[in-house]
């Protein structure tokens, strides 16, 4: 921890593009987005949700989801954060979309998949309660993009 303490970070300047660079070695340092994946998982005649208990929105309802690992397999990180959040074992069936937004660094792959296991309940810090709504019967979802994506997912359903 000392070794990072310790580091001195070079100073950076407005680059042509627009992008900071390294004024050392004139690197561009590159702000890429972060990847985030979200599961529409059906189950009991309804779809799983999870009240969520962590910023943004505390409280509100969306899908199982969380941040993509460098390096891991965007299907296995929607496997990873249902197990996590939901205690639930999901095998990804299909992409329904990708949603991004101008100014935000996230964007976020939504996949349909099916529970192969495990017991519905809140496994998580992150989630205060873990249900299972039917779609004409929703709570207040936490995002703007949550209603856009349950839509497109119904669509995929009629195909």
């Amino acid at each position: 921890m000392d070794e990072l303490r310790a580091h001195n970070f070079p100073d950076l300047i407005q680059g042509a593009d627009g992008h900071p660079e390294c004024l050392d070695c004139g690197r561009v340092i590159w702000s890429d987005p972060k990847l985030a994946a979200a599961a529409i998982i059906p189950f009991d005649n309804g779809i799983v949700l999870v009240q969520r208990a962590i910023e943004p929105a505390v409280g509100k309802w969306s899908f199982p989801s969380g941040y993509v690992n460098r390096g891991e397999i965007v299907e296995k990180a929607i496997e990873r954060e249902a197990l996590e959040e939901c205690a639930l074992q999901v095998s990804v069936v299909k992409l329904i979309g990708l949603y991004s937004e101008q100014n935000n660094p996230v964007v976020l792959a939504v996949y349909e998949a099916n529970v192969i296991g495990g017991t519905l309940q809140s496994a998580d810090d992150e989630t205060l309660d873990v249900r299972v709504f039917p779609v004409n019967k929703l709570p207040d979802l936490a995002f703007e993009h949550d209603q856009r994506i349950l839509t497109d997912w119904l669509i995929s359903q009629d195909v």
